[in-house]
């Protein structure tokens, strides 16, 4: 729901000065300067593109969670006033005590992977996820995350909202509201969860992305546990322990790319593609020709691999498979708008004009058979899966 831009005014500034340190796993080395951690935590979280807000203005909350010698894991979280249009920011950090004092780096930024390979406080099941070396796929145009919808595999839910900040009508528009169903959140793709704060989850997946689930009634509580695609995270619900307002059971779910909030729309979730609409709230999501807007049912088809496609005949119908890459080979049957496919490889032919544009690629599937790329969506701009 609602809930987006920051506090304004002197009133609302004097209720956010407090900064608070929480160690849940004390060590003597490690905690003995507390309050220098503290700080330069803070000022990493406050100085990150996500906060935009000076330390002063904002109540934070430092949650060490793990200690062993010089080194600190735990989480940051800026709050936020329990209103519309307001919204907390967090992160995971890792902190190394050098002479120099705390070297801090958050989840998504290089410097956190190079920590978290040489941290003894991230176990093997968390490594490979926070070691990721962070690139640019959004702005080079992969779109593929890999991921279904944030519930069960063959329930519909309603997109309650579409895209949207995650604090509200800010940009980019990074998550939508999903309410439904048996009511039950789960994972969008296997990785490392955390417990942010009460009714807040981040799972950190593969190729750089995370996604935030927000208002869960009934959370676990984790620290880097290992979740599998489909993993219990919660009931949705209308915590706003963390801050923000929420009306009506849902969850409140984001996309991060590296360090920050990216657009969903054009990413592929649960086989569908995210779309904005004309303001904040609006857009919706398509699956093959089928569209679906704010307020109507999202069918979870699963997660698409990494090398499949969904068919979009632009328009429903049929697309038809050849015996090679081009118009002029012989037809061997059709498939049905909204399909998933497995690709092979790719190569050029004749040129075709579908929903995204005019292209020459053409795909050759599992089964041998060729397609137009231009009537199907795989979330990259050429071969999804290497030249045949």
């Amino acid at each position: 729901m609602r809930h987006g831009r920051r506090w304004a005014g002197s009133a609302a500034a004097a209720l956010l000065t407090v900064t608070s340190l929480i160690v849940a796993a004390p060590n003597a080395a490690a905690t003995a300067d507390a309050p220098a951690l503290t700080a330069a935590v803070t000022a990493k979280l406050l100085g990150s593109a996500q906060a935009h807000t000076a330390v002063d203005e904002r109540d934070t909350r430092i949650t060490v969670s793990r200690t062993s010698g010089r080194w600190a894991f735990g989480t940051a979280v800026a709050l936020a006033p329990r209103q519309e249009d307001a919204h907390p920011t967090g992160s995971i950090f890792i902190a190394r005590a050098d002479p120099a004092g705390w070297r801090v780096a958050i989840d998504g930024e290089a410097a956190f992977g190079d920590l978290a390979a040489e941290s003894p406080l991230v176990n093997g099941r968390e490594r490979k996820f926070l070691t990721t070396t962070p690139t640019p796929m959004y702005a080079g145009g992969d779109y593929r995350t890999g991921m279904a919808l944030p519930f069960a595999v063959g329930q519909t839910w309603t997109l309650t909202s579409g895209p949207h900040g995650w604090g509200g009508s800010e940009l980019p528009y990074s998550s939508v509201d999903l309410a439904g169903g048996d009511q039950v959140v789960r994972a969008a793709r296997a990785g490392a969860a955390y417990t942010m704060c009460q009714g807040w989850i981040r799972v950190i997946h593969d190729r750089g992305f995370s996604t935030d689930y927000y208002h869960l009634w009934n959370s676990i509580s984790v620290n880097g546990a290992s979740v599998g695609q489909g993993a219990f995270l919660g009931n949705t619900g209308t915590d706003v322990t963390c801050g923000g307002a929420a009306y009506g059971r849902h969850v409140h779910f984001g996309l991060r790319q590296n360090s920050a909030y990216v657009p969903i729309a054009g990413h592929d979730i649960g086989k569908w593609v995210l779309a904005n609409g004309a303001a904040a709230y609006q857009g919706g999501a398509r699956h093959g020709s089928a569209w679906a807007g704010a307020g109507a049912g999202l069918y979870n088809y699963g997660a698409l691999g990494l090398t499949q496609a969904v068919v979009d005949a632009n328009g429903g119908g049929a697309l038809t498979r050849r015996a090679g890459p081009g118009a002029g080979y012989g037809a061997l049957g059709s498939l049905a708008d909204g399909a998933t496919v497995s690709v092979s490889c790719s190569a050029n032919g004749t040129s075709h004009t579908g929903r995204y544009g005019t292209t020459a690629l053409w795909d050759r599937l599992s089964d041998g058979s060729w397609v137009s790329d231009a009537y199907l969506w795989t979330g990259v701009n050429g071969p999804v899966n290497g030249w045949c």
